[in-house]
């Protein structure tokens, strides 16, 4: 991958995890935390395997998920 796009999907995770703090519902907080987060995993893949990057960011993906999906169920 193009070291130019990699560098753009750093910086568009980044903004994601910005604006998530901007919200005040915790859904949508969630929503693009998540997509900050695959971002990142992204970016952490394409930028050679940046493992401090990919694992928190994987795994707060997760945690998202399981917490949007533990909400849709109450």
């Amino acid at each position: 991958m193009n070291p130019n796009v990699a560098t753009y999907i750093g910086y568009s995770a980044s903004l994601f995890i910005v604006l998530s703090f901007i919200l005040k519902d915790v859904r949508k907080i969630r929503i693009v935390n998540m997509v900050g987060c695959i971002c990142f995993v992204i970016y952490g893949v394409f930028s050679g395997m940046l493992w401090p990057v990919i694992i928190p960011n994987g795994l707060i993906c997760f945690i998202q998920v399981y917490h949007l999906l533990a909400d849709k169920k109450k």
